[in-house]
């Protein structure tokens, strides 16, 4: 059922040497039939699948190329797994963090090993296409999410993984900088002006703290082989942080597709589309059962609908450029463009005051 994976990218290999010589000391032993597969999923860190002496593990390092500031960072993922693996054991358990750069050429981590199938832009032929199903599977990443919102930071020794006072107001101008970083020199760095000003003049005021995934969507959970509609892991902690959760639900309301999107949003998305008949629930219907699991107050949710499209935006836009610069040659990354012109027809159109997207 797996076909998430590949052979490794020509550009994206590692030192099989150092990694054999890497796990013999981690594990005190010898490495016999020494494998290398990378997943074909992703859009910015590298993971692989190492395979020997019928044992697995993943290795996860930064993506290829210059890189923001705190951003890729494997410790803070580490740490994030270590810790919330333990009562949330969803999240893949991080069982080794390595700073040394001489191994495979940044730092890296090695997590377990997790099984199942991921659903990115098609359904696997084996889930029952039907309206039902897919609700309760919509309903359960909605359950997923409300789970960790509920998470008590202090209850896993995460207090101090960020700074919830200001934390949607360094969000905004922090994600302002880094769209002009990636933007200088083109005809698309005052595209988003007018809506800049307009999420300063109505920043929401936070109301709960939680801790957030930062990049939470459809193809970031892994289901069962057996049991469709059973999860069993959550990928993708590297930003995970403290701070408000609705960032989380505006965030995946991004990539959420239903019968009211028009093309644009299936250039955005990374949910199946089946044709011209959308499966998937209402997007008012996914934050009124957010809203109902959390109990957290959602009427300023437009707000953090337009500053998820803003911030995935230039999301891709870094990506896009290491694209044109030559520092990736993934070809998945050649029609950016596209999705980014959509992302910003898409935020300057939300309006702010209203509640429902």
């Amino acid at each position: 059922m797996n076909t998430e994976l590949i052979e490794v990218r020509h550009d994206e290999k590692l030192n099989e040497e150092n990694l054999k010589v890497f796990f013999s000391h981690l594990l005190k032993r010898k490495i016999k039939g020494f494998n290398l597969k990378q997943f074909s999923g992703g859009h910015a860190n590298l993971t692989y699948l190492i395979s020997f002496n019928d044992e697995e593990y993943v290795l996860r390092r930064p993506p290829l190329g210059p890189i923001a500031p705190s951003a890729h960072d494997m410790k803070r993922e580490h740490n994030v797994q270590k810790s919330l693996h333990s009562i949330l054991p969803l999240v893949p358990n991080s069982i080794h963090f390595n700073d040394d750069e001489t191994i495979v050429g940044s730092q890296f981590h090695i997590i377990e090993r997790k099984k199942g199938f991921v659903i990115r832009k098609e359904f696997p032929d084996f889930i029952p296409l039907n309206n039902n199903f897919i609700k309760k599977m919509s309903g359960q990443m909605i359950k997923i999410l409300s789970d960790l919102h509920k998470i008590n930071p202090i209850t896993v020794g995460l207090e101090k993984l960020g700074k919830p006072d200001g934390f949607v107001e360094r969000q905004l101008f922090g994600w302002e900088k880094r769209w002009k970083l990636a933007t200088e020199n083109t005809s698309l760095n005052s595209i988003f002006d007018e809506l800049l000003i307009n999420l300063k003049m109505n920043i929401p005021k936070s109301k709960v703290v939680s801790i957030i995934h930062n990049d939470f969507k459809l193809d970031n959970i892994m289901w069962n082989n057996s049991n469709f509609l059973s999860p069993e892991a959550i990928f993708d902690w590297d930003m995970c942080t403290i701070g408000d959760p609705l960032m989380d639900l505006g965030h995946m309301l991004n990539y959420w597709i239903d019968k009211n999107d028009d093309q644009d949003a299936r250039l955005i998305t990374s949910m199946p589309l089946t044709g011209s008949k959308i499966l998937f629930p209402l997007k008012t219907y996914i934050i009124n059962l957010y809203s109902k699991q959390t109990g957290f107050n959602v009427e300023k949710i437009n707000w953090y609908y337009a500053f998820g499209a803003f911030k995935l935006s230039v999301i891709l836009q870094q990506i896009y450029v290491r694209y044109l610069k030559g520092q990736t040659k993934d070809k998945r990354f050649a029609n950016f463009n596209k999705r980014i012109d959509a992302l910003i027809k898409r935020a300057n159109g939300i309006n702010l005051n209203e509640f429902g997207v």
